[in-house]
């Protein structure tokens, strides 16, 4: 048996394998799988074109239908899952542009989401026997921080004190930043500047003008801490269109942190959470402003179904969940938006945030919305579906590949000469922010939602 080359930038083709399955009495990675997902791939390439890591390589082994093959070899027990391997696989970024591009119907993400899960089951289990204790920083940043936006505020707060007192310029001006470990550093960079937080959103909020809809809002856990101007903006854009609008105190994050990391587990006991959290039946939706947020609450169903099987309540619970989970320019395109008044005179971009337009196959529906606003000009983005690098936490774990895309991607917002890009996702607008700082540009990085809200409070001041 041969295995790849050791560098993915040395190699461009598949490995050669052996024929046939490798004997072994211990359950293989990838086994849990439904066998007839990997034989959905006929490798014709065409996701190749699609694939944000191949683009930047042009190693097949950094393509989908590249990983495909490999996840098949090591399920089959004809490759090893060594390093070179499980570096091919945590270079993807789950972005699931290869979905959108495949004839076949490959479902992609559910071939790498459920390989990851078992690839981490199968490390803990070596660790273990090793008294390994893991990664420090998976352990008390992505698992220990991320997903706990109380806990994540008050982390923040030296930093937005360091950004008042404009420390950080100073600590990264004299080069005390490198002290830092790499992913610590990254952190640092990718940090926007801090608004004053508003104050904490009510339970309920009531509609204006007649009542059209009951909703939830899922505020998440990143996007609340970091974001909570956009909850705030969703909320009020909700309410204008005569939504009385539920913030259940009981909800979590959405598990994203953990499930792409390969935590099946912890992810599950968040969606169950998440499900009783919103588990009223007088809800016409449950809303969500943030594509990776919004893309993993729909795949409840899929987490159900491969971390526990057997378990029918569990299945039902969470696909009922699911029914309800709305993008936010997804409900309010089918609600029927009433039509913002205020004028926002500015020339925008929109760029698609991967798990909007690949995973939830969102794309006109923000575009549709933005239409609506008058004065505003909409242009296009060349390369509008290729990821900006963020990828939930990819951009710290992947730095290189990362820092390769949103190079990509800036260049590409600034050639259209907009003032604003818009985009529905946080880990998207942190990724570009940080770019454009770093280009020194001044180009505004909005949600869909703030533009909307801004339009009704400038439409709402008029007509008083």
């Amino acid at each position: 048996m041969t295995d790849i080359a050791a560098s993915p930038n040395h190699s461009t083709q598949l490995p050669v394998l052996s024929n046939g399955p490798a004997a072994s009495d211990q359950p293989r990675v990838g086994s849990g799988i439904d066998y007839e997902r990997f034989l959905d791939c006929v490798h014709c390439g065409l996701c190749t074109a699609a694939c944000p890591t191949y683009l930047e390589t042009g190693n097949e082994n950094d393509s989908p239908r590249g990983r495909i093959y490999l996840m098949r070899a090591v399920t089959d027990g004809r490759l090893e899952l060594t390093d070179t391997v499980k570096g091919h696989l945590d270079l993807c970024l789950d972005c699931r542009s290869c979905e959108t591009a495949c004839p076949s119907g490959v479902q992609y993400g559910r071939l790498i989401e459920p390989f990851r899960v078992e690839m981490q089951q199968h490390e803990m289990a070596r660790a273990g026997k090793k008294g390994s204790q893991g990664d420090w920083f998976q352990k008390w940043i992505l698992y220990g921080l991320f997903p706990y936006p109380s806990r994540l505020r008050w982390a923040l707060a030296p930093a937005k004190l360091m950004q008042v007192l404009h420390l950080d310029q100073f600590a990264e001006w004299t080069g005390l930043t490198k002290l830092l470990p790499e992913r610590l550093r990254r952190m640092q960079r990718l940090l926007p500047p801090l608004k004053p937080r508003e104050p904490g959103l009510p339970e309920f909020l009531p509609a204006i003008g007649p009542r059209r809809a009951r909703v939830a809002l899922f505020t998440g856990c990143v996007a609340d801490a970091m974001f909570h101007h956009v909850n705030w903006a969703t909320a009020r854009v909700l309410q204008a269109n005569g939504c009385d609008v539920v913030i259940p105190r009981s909800q979590a994050c959405c598990g994203a942190i953990h499930y792409h990391s390969g935590a099946g587990q912890p992810a599950l006991d968040l969606a169950r959470t998440n499900s009783g959290a919103f588990a009223a039946e007088d809800l016409d939706a449950v809303i969500v402003n943030v594509a990776g947020c919004g893309s993993m609450l729909k795949d409840y169903g899929h987490v159900a179904a491969e971390m526990a099987p057997n378990d029918p309540v569990v299945a039902q619970e969470l696909n009922r969940f699911v029914g309800k989970v709305k993008d936010i320019s997804e409900f309010l395109t089918a609600l029927g938006p009433i039509a913002p008044k205020g004028e926002v005179r500015m020339k925008a971009t929109y760029h698609d945030a991967c798990h909007l337009c690949h995973a939830q196959k969102i794309r006109e529906q923000p575009r549709e919305l933005l239409s609506l606003v008058p004065g505003l000009e909409l242009v296009p983005l060349s390369e509008s579906e290729i990821c900006c690098g963020a990828a939930g936490s990819y951009n710290l774990t992947e730095g290189e590949m990362a820092d390769q895309l949103a190079s990509r991607k800036i260049k590409n917002i600034l050639a259209t000469g907009a003032e604003t890009v818009i985009m529905g996702n946080a880990g998207c607008s942190l990724q570009i922010q940080a770019a454009l700082r770093q280009a020194k540009s001044p180009v505004w990085v909005a949600h869909p939602m703030e533009i909307l809200d801004l339009s009704y409070s400038r439409g709402q001041q008029k007509s008083n």
